[in-house]
């Protein structure tokens, strides 16, 4: 199963991502958690070693990988080299968790963004078409790691929403981007419920019968990422109704 996880900054897809991954894991499914997004926080959500983490380096930054895998750093592009080493290589393991770092795309007149793209690529074509492992992708809310190539390997794209017009807002907008890339199964999650009010304009301002599941604002949340502590250890740990989410998404 490889999922997409976008929404609004602050949305809490870091959250939702995590509870999928640990959701996983718990069931006994290996996993590959990817922080997609540049403003990287996944891995502390997930409760993986501050100081691992910090060693752990962005995919976008391994200059002298992508140069390798690029016969050294010619002229000419490299569309579709050789990753599979860097995904034993370049990750933090946690059990049957493996985490990655992606970084932020490098955008026209950056300096060889096009090797740098590629080399990105085809580490997401590897994850998503190559291997049998799931994969949790925390992206950030314009999905622009994705491209019509690699989207095919995407079977869920699931939208966090939080209940705002702005929150809507970009939800419609990864709902239209989703639907341009053809990925074939778009749905939403409401996040940071807190009354009846909530739940229903969220209902009212998107298509109701694709929400999945509506998630209660959380203290506890709050108060383990002050702590630096993991969201979730056991099922019992998951936030009410994102067990059944995971039923849904995961087909089980």
């Amino acid at each position: 199963m490889k999922i997409a996880v976008s929404g609004k900054g602050g949305a809490g897809k870091s959250t939702v991502s995590a509870q999928l991954v640990r959701s996983f894991a718990l069931h006994g499914v290996p996993v590959f958690a990817v922080d997609a997004d540049p403003d990287a926080n996944l891995g502390l959500v997930l409760g993986l070693d501050p100081q691992k983490l910090e060693q752990l380096r962005p995919l976008i930054e391994l200059e002298e990988v992508i140069a390798a895998k690029n016969a050294g750093g010619g002229a000419l592009v490299d569309l579709n080299p050789d990753v599979s080493d860097v995904l034993e290589s370049y990750t933090l393991q946690d059990g049957i968790v493996r985490f990655l770092k992606m970084g932020a795309l490098k955008q026209g007149g950056t300096a060889c963004y096009c090797k740098e793209n590629s080399f990105l690529n085809s580490i997401l074509t590897t994850m998503l078409l190559d291997r049998s492992e799931a994969v949790v992708l925390d992206m950030s809310a314009g999905i622009e790691h994705l491209t019509r190539g690699t989207a095919r390997g995407i079977k869920v794209m699931l939208v966090v929403v939080e209940p705002s017009r702005v929150g809507v807002s970009t939800a419609l907008a990864v709902d239209r981007l989703s639907r341009d890339l053809e990925i074939p199964e778009i749905y939403f999650v409401g996040n940071k419920i807190r009354t009846p009010e909530d739940s229903a304009f969220l209902e009212e301002s998107l298509p109701a019968e694709r929400f999945v599941g509506m998630l209660a604002f959380s203290e506890q949340v709050l108060e383990k990422a002050r702590r630096g502590v993991p969201l979730v250890s056991t099922l019992d740990d998951l936030l009410p109704g994102m067990e059944k989410i995971y039923e849904k998404i995961s087909g089980r």
